[in-house]
């Protein structure tokens, strides 16, 4: 297969700005993958990226997508599919929103909504049907420890995270046995540009491990993977105290 190893020849990155997805962009190019579509809206910063990935030697396109726009998900990214295979997709696209602000303005709250969930199901279904239709591929769906229970703190994007994370199992659970591979990632508190000025979290890691997680993840065929890996037990007792007391805990 062409996607053997964790190392496939050919990438589709759905937020073609990421943090996450390029540092796995870099790290895959590094081993054997020489095509990659960047998809995103267009601006400075997509063409910024997409000239370092062809500094690395990768051979790379600009996709016009907007998350926002799923009525021109099935012709934007079909024209992807039909210039060739894609080994894997990495929807890595989101917005973290602003909490405070977002509690009294409902149309902000439905945009986090929308993009996050709304636009990532579109999006998901899309490459999902055009992968069993090529007959292999990975679809990794980029999650959050955010969504496993809702806090004060977050809980308009956590709640986003959760659905996607939700359907995202089901999408893996309804293409197993097709050759398609669907693979959800739950990083806690990623250090970047993003989330400059925000308070950090305990297990706070990096795009590039959590890229280095997604690689490891593809070589293992693995549906679930936490970065860092002990955020696994951490979330699963968070997961089990009571609420009363979990509403004073610093998390």
């Amino acid at each position: 297969m062409k996607d053997a190893f964790g190392a496939p020849q050919s990438l589709l990155l759905l937020g073609g700005t990421s943090a996450i997805g390029l540092a796995t962009a870099r790290r895959l190019i590094a081993r054997r993958t020489r095509t990659v579509w960047l998809a995103g809206r267009p601006s400075p910063e997509l063409a910024a990226a997409a000239g370092s990935l062809r500094a690395l030697g990768a051979e790379v396109h600009v996709v016009p997508f907007d998350a926002l726009d799923t009525d021109a998900h099935a012709e934007r990214l079909g024209r992807v599919f039909a210039e060739g295979e894609v080994d894997l997709v990495l929807l890595a696209f989101g917005v973290l929103g602003d909490q405070a602000r977002d509690e009294s303005d409902p149309a902000a709250a439905v945009r986090v909504a929308q993009t996050n969930y709304t636009g990532a199901v579109s999006a998901a279904l899309v490459c999902a049907g055009a992968l069993q239709t090529q007959g292999h591929g990975s679809l990794v769906v980029l999650s959050s420890v955010a969504g496993e229970r809702g806090r004060r703190a977050d809980f308009i994007y956590g709640s986003s995270k959760a659905g996607l994370d939700v359907f995202t199992q089901g999408l893996g659970d309804a293409l197993h046995g097709t050759g398609v591979h669907v693979m959800v990632v739950r990083p806690g508190f990623v250090r970047s540009a993003r989330t400059a000025g925000r308070p950090e979290t305990s297990l706070a890691t990096t795009p590039e491990a959590v890229a280095g997680a997604i690689e490891l993840g593809l070589r293992r065929r693995s549906e679930t993977v936490w970065v860092p890996g002990p955020l696994r037990l951490v979330a699963s007792a968070l997961r089990h105290v009571p609420r009363p007391l979990h509403r004073r805990l610093p998390v």
